[in-house]
């Protein structure tokens, strides 16, 4: 609360102050309209003496309903004006702290997790506002209003009538949100499941039609739908309860407005056209306080996604504490890489990932992480891009501590993933994405080195030609080579490869990193894989196993004095694929 709200509150308390005034005001022309209308009926029903006795509550009438109208557009037009300000800077700051965690974010977060973040809690925030707070504090307004009015004529009368009131505004809504709070926080995270059900399913489906159980996804969505449409159903139900309470006050209300303006017509203190108009305006006010309880019982959904959004920010914000402001080496400057000692363990689990590594990675060098899924290749990885900082041990750049570098980083290290994202936009904006101010000639000529001028320049627009969603105008293998004239673009230093040639044909994997380490010649490398194809091209390769390293040294060294990675070398690579891969 402290940290997605009340700063908003405090950045646009003049709009959420405006929207609250405005809201009374409509709230005031209607109660004024209905105590008019009722007045102008009685006053009618009594055939007055002049025409003009009604004329200017005729007028009223005209007034009151015309500036209720007024108001209310008024009200909802600055509410929203504000609220939608505060809803873009809440997504400027969730991007703020995904962004530079989004090198690895699939490894820290769920698909589905971020995909309901972004279309489900950013968005229920704006509900907290525009139908939780802003309406509770008008009917809070208009409660003390309505008393105060009234016990100008009866300050009895007015402490029942705040007794009714209370209950309206404040014990059922208080109630019904006790009640209803472990459901609604139910529904919350049903539907925050379904997100990762439809997610797994949509990246899967290829597999589960391969697999020819497409029919099983559907009954495992549709049960989860079944489990909270139960709990909505048990929801609404108490609603009706609620509801039903909530028009017996009134009505109990309703009798007792009339019972006392009988009783203050009898005694002479008020005239008979006022029974009607205090009536009706009594069931006007009540009318406008029913939202309330709809609105509170919405807090365990708000906490649901505050508390996702603050978790979010965790790792980040850990990270920042960490911060020192440093002098950054230029994109061309050399950067010298050391792991001294290092054990890491992810912060919320027991396992212990490294145990004790230490590599050294000077300027230029080319090194291969190679292991089994598990063995702390990507943990590695993330250590040197200070997504987090080791148990034991120190992971350094220049002398530097990594997680010191902060966001900054990326501007000497670029990474060459397994799925590069290409944009729907011109094939030369996507490769600009590696440096915004590179003229169309450095284009053409990182096109050239990686190959794919040719090819470009064989489409109807050259450069100009609009990608297809996802870049599907291009192979994987030409994807790829989109996201390396990226890197050579940018210039960083350090390039690390994160199994780029997955899912690629032999040909087109060994033509891949043909091109991938002539072009990267003068640049450290380090490339992440299960495979050995291309070991030949390293300057040392290190096999990670149970948090050690269990071989390190050049291709040559370890084919020669480890019959473990004789024999993995030989089964991995057929002689075939040797002859491809050579430069």
């Amino acid at each position: 609360m402290k940290a997605w709200i009340i700063p908003y509150v405090k950045m646009h308390y003049k709009g959420l102050a405006a929207s609250i005034i405005i809201g009374l005001l409509a709230l005031a022309c209607g109660a004024a309209l209905m105590f008019t209308s009722g007045y102008l009926i009685s006053k009618s029903a009594l055939r007055p003496e002049n025409i003009l006795m009604v004329y200017i509550p005729v007028v009223s009438v005209r007034a009151f309903g015309i500036f209720r109208a007024v108001f209310h557009y008024l009200s909802r037009l600055a509410s929203h004006d504000t609220i939608l300000r505060v809803l873009a800077n809440m997504r400027s700051r969730l991007y703020q702290t995904l962004e530079p965690q989004a090198a690895f974010i699939r490894s820290r977060f769920q698909t589905g997790r971020i995909l309901g973040v972004l279309s489900d809690d950013i968005d229920h925030l704006q509900d907290l506002f525009i139908r939780t707070i802003l309406p509770s504090i008008i009917a809070l307004g208009m409660y003390g209003i309505a008393i105060a009015c009234l016990g100008w004529f009866d300050m009895v009368f007015a402490s029942l009538m705040a007794i009714y009131l209370f209950c309206i505004v404040v014990f059922i809504p208080l109630f019904s949100l006790w009640s209803s709070r472990k459901r609604t926080a139910l529904i919350k995270q049903g539907r925050y499941d379904q997100y990762h059900i439809l997610t797994d399913g949509l990246l899967g489906i290829k597999d589960w039609m391969i697999a020819g159980k497409p029919d099983e996804f559907t009954k495992h969505d549709a049960k989860k739908d079944q489990a909270v449409a139960i709990v909505e159903r048990r929801v609404k139900s108490e609603q009706r309860i609620r509801d039903l309470f909530l028009q017996l006050i009134i009505g109990a209300m309703v009798i007792s407005m009339v019972y006392w303006s009988s009783s203050m017509v009898a005694e002479g203190n008020m005239h008979v056209t006022l029974i009607a108009a205090f009536v009706l305006v009594t069931l006007a006010i009540a009318e406008a306080f029913l939202p309330v309880s709809e609105a509170l019982e919405q807090i365990p959904e708000y906490t649901e996604s505050l508390s996702r959004l603050e978790t979010l920010e965790e790792t980040d914000q850990e990270k920042v504490a960490t911060k020192s402001h440093i002098s950054l080496p230029e994109a061309s400057d050399s950067v010298d890489i050391q792991l001294d000692h290092v054990a890491f363990q992810y912060p919320g689990f027991a396992k212990q990932i490294l145990k004790d590594v230490s590599i050294s990675i000077p300027q230029g060098k080319k090194l291969a992480l190679l292991g089994k899924s598990g063995a702390g290749k990507s943990s590695i990885i993330q250590l040197i891009c200070g997504s987090y900082a080791p148990t034991k041990g120190n992971v350094t750049l220049n002398g530097i501590d990594a997680t010191a570098y902060g966001d900054s980083l990326f501007e000497i290290v670029s990474i060459l993933n397994q799925r590069p994202h290409l944009f729907n936009t011109t094939i030369a904006n996507n490769l600009r994405l590696g440096n915004q101010k590179a003229t169309d000639q450095e284009i053409v000529e990182a096109a050239k080195k990686v190959q794919l001028h040719d090819y470009i320049m064989s489409l109807p627009k050259g450069y100009n030609t609009m990608m297809e969603e996802s870049g599907q105008i291009f192979s994987g293998g030409q994807q790829q080579r989109v996201a390396l004239a990226r890197i050579l673009l940018k210039g960083s230093p350090v390039v690390i490869l994160d199994e780029p040639t997955v899912g690629l044909d032999s040909k087109t994997e060994a033509d891949l990193l043909k091109t991938i380490f002539l072009t990267l010649d003068d640049k450290t490398v380090i490339w992440i894989t299960h495979h050995l194809a291309g070991m030949q091209r390293m300057d040392e390769v290190v096999f990670l196993e149970n948090g050690y390293i269990e071989m390190q040294g050049s291709h040559q060294e370890l084919l020669s004095t480890s019959q473990r990675y004789q024999d993995l070398y030989y089964l991995d690579v057929p002689p075939s694929i040797r002859k491809m891969v050579q430069v």
